[in-house]
């Protein structure tokens, strides 16, 4: 499989499938108001599915709109459709298509489409990272000089409570904060230079799958509680960083505030 080959076609069904957002579309509530989904990320998902699967006869599919980990697949493509579907159904241009191909569940290719900013953020697996063709790499800003992307916890917000104490100490320490509504665009304006600390409570892998990679071939650090890997199959806490010393750093402020996060199920 030639990764440079197949990335620049999942870059072009990307780019026809984000045309689905220019016409009307209805919302509905998922989860109660704070948990939406559009009828574009829904027709949006049902396209790539179908593209991506024959671009990659192997491979099988899951995402956000069909939350389930497909079993003994070597090829798996993890996508959102619309990240920041709250700013997307209010006229906020930040929101992206997320793509990520993992092969034996390690991500290798990514794509991160913003259309509303025309911008388009790829990676593969020990080549580098880029927006639009551009090579892209993290800041070296010291932690006082950063600014932290955060959320939250919008679908736990029990949890808000231990999140506003990590912001409290963070922006205390750190330049200032950022609250984009896009996980997947947060960090790849981290990727880029243009934030340099991340962090939330509880995130999809469908949210981080790609922007994960292009932050770490970005030369940026990301991982979940206490450092530990990442794995597409659950929801985690997320931290991530421009150097291994801001990320060390914003991990001891997350961990004095929340010594432990709670265990979360595997998606089956």
């Amino acid at each position: 499989m030639q990764l440079s080959r197949l990335i620049r076609k999942t870059e072009r069904i990307i780019k026809k499938a984000a045309r689905i957002m220019t016409g009307s579309f209805s919302v509905t509530e998922k989860e109660g108001n704070v948990n939406i989904v559009t009828s574009a990320d829904l027709a949006i998902q049902q396209y790539l599915s179908v593209q991506l699967s024959k671009l990659l006869p192997q491979s099988d599919f899951f995402g956000e709109e069909n939350p389930y980990v497909p079993a003994d697949r070597k090829y798996i493509w993890v996508v959102d459709p619309i990240d920041g579907t709250t700013n997307f159904s209010r006229g906020i241009d930040t929101y992206a298509v997320s793509v990520a191909l993992l092969e034996d569940n390690e991500a290798v290719l990514a794509v991160v489409y913003c259309p509303g900013q025309r911008k388009m953020y790829t990676a593969t697996k020990g080549n580098g990272a880029f927006c639009n063709g551009r090579p892209i790499h993290v800041s070296c800003r010291p932690f006082e000089n950063s600014l932290l992307c955060t959320a939250m916890s919008l679908y736990r917000k029990e949890y808000a409570n231990q999140c506003i104490e990590v912001i409290r100490e963070a922006y205390g320490r750190c330049n200032d904060i950022r609250r984009l509504g896009s996980c997947a665009m947060e960090l790849c304006l981290l990727a880029e230079g243009k934030c340099d600390l991340y962090f939330e409570y509880r995130v999809f892998p469908w949210d981080y799958a790609a922007a994960a990679l292009i932050l770490q071939e970005a030369g940026g650090i990301i991982h979940g509680e206490n450092g530990t890997e990442l794995k597409c199959d659950k929801p985690t806490p997320l931290i991530a960083a421009n150097t291994k010393e801001n990320g060390s750093t914003l991990n001891d402020i997350v961990h004095r505030h929340i010594p432990h996060f709670p265990a979360e199920e595997v998606f089956r």
